[in-house]
Order: C-alpha cells, then sequence, then structure tokens
C-alpha cells in the first residue's frame, strides 16, 4: 500500500522542480531579451559611427564632387532615422524602424564611390586627413558588420527559447515584444576590407 506521506513528499519535490524549472527559464529569456536590448544599442552606435566616418570623408574634399555629394547625401539620411525607441512602455524594445533601405543605400554609396583605383589614390595622396577618414571607413564599417551578426544571434537565441513548448505554455516571455532579426547590405568596398 502506498503511503501518503511518501505520495505528498513525491508531489511537493515535482511542485518544487518544476518552479525552479520555469524560474529559471523566465530569468533566462529575461536576460536574453537583455542581451537583444543590448545588442540593438551597440548596433546603433556603430551605425552612427559608421555615417559620421563616411560624412568625414565627403567632406575631407579628397573625393570628386559627385562621389562627395553622393556618400554625403547617404550618410546624412542614416544619421537622420533612429533605432525606434519606445516612449510609452520603455520595457517594450527597441526596434530598428525600417532603417534597413537607409543603411543599405549607404553601403551601395560607399561601394559605387570607393572604388579601388580611388582608395589607392587617397592612400597614396599626401592628404592625411582623407587617409584617416577613409581608415574610420573601414574600421566602422567592419564593427557595423559584427554588430549586426551579434544582434541577429542574440534575436535567433530569444526566438529559439520562445519556441519552446514550456515558454509559450506558461506564457513566460510575457508582454515582451517578438525581437526580429535586421537584414540590411553591410558590405564594405573591396579595397576596405569587404
Amino acid at each position: 500500500m502506498i503511503d501518503i506521506l511518501q505520495v505528498a513528499t513525491f508531489l511537493v519535490i515535482l511542485v518544487i522542480g518544476v518552479a525552479w524549472y520555469l524560474s529559471y527559464s523566465a530569468s533566462r529569456l529575461d536576460r536574453l531579451h537583455a542581451k537583444v536590448e543590448g545588442a540593438m544599442s551597440a548596433l546603433d552606435a556603430q551605425l552612427v559611427r559608421r555615417a559620421e566616418a563616411a560624412l568625414e570623408l565627403a567632406n575631407s574634399g579628397a573625393l570628386d564632387p559627385a562621389s562627395a555629394l553622393l556618400i554625403a547625401d547617404a550618410a546624412t539620411e542614416s544619421l537622420e532615422r533612429t533605432t525606434v525607441r519606445p516612449t510609452e512602455d520603455l520595457l517594450d524594445g527597441q526596434h530598428f524602424g525600417n532603417r534597413e533601405d537607409v543603411e543599405s543605400d549607404l553601403s551601395a554609396a560607399l561601394r559605387a564611390a570607393l572604388t579601388d583605383e580611388v582608395v589607392t589614390g587617397l592612400r597614396n595622396g599626401h592628404e592625411e586627413l582623407a587617409g584617416e577618414a577613409l581608415d574610420r571607413v573601414g574600421a566602422s564599417g567592419l564593427r557595423v558588420r559584427l554588430a549586426r551578426r551579434f544582434h541577429n544571434d542574440a534575436t535567433h537565441q530569444v526566438l529559439r527559447v520562445r519556441d519552446k513548448r514550456s515558454v509559450r505554455a506558461f506564457r513566460l516571455a510575457g508582454h515582451a515584444a517578438l525581437p526580429e532579426p535586421v537584414q540590411f547590405d553591410d558590405d564594405l568596398p573591396p579595397a576596405l576590407g569587404g
């Protein structure tokens, strides 16, 4: 015959185990959401730095006027766009705000204006300011690529955890917005390491 005390002990241990698992899953999901938020902020900062470096290069006077105007317009448009931050609920999450086209346009403008010949000419020229600006554009472009990958990796981790049955059944995500990966053209000109 089964002892009532053994059954009660087993049920208490089972409830404690399930509660611990749900608590652990909820805190893990919260940390992953925070990681996505941090990665989005880092990506936003790198995009601003890339646009500022491109604008500096365009204003250096080392490029031909058409190329300088092309880069300056794309960089200015990139600086005018910002990541959308919630105003009502600060825990709602950031959104990229449909910046994909603008950032892709800046990448395309940099590739169109900074051909291998132009980059070689700027590096071999005597204008130190243009060479430094060119180096900043290349370095910031690589950082943008890394920041986007980190953000997308964090987003995929959140999506994988939120897809679990236990997370969905017990609504462990709460009201947190579902993060989305960011996709845009971040290829650099070949001469800058693209």
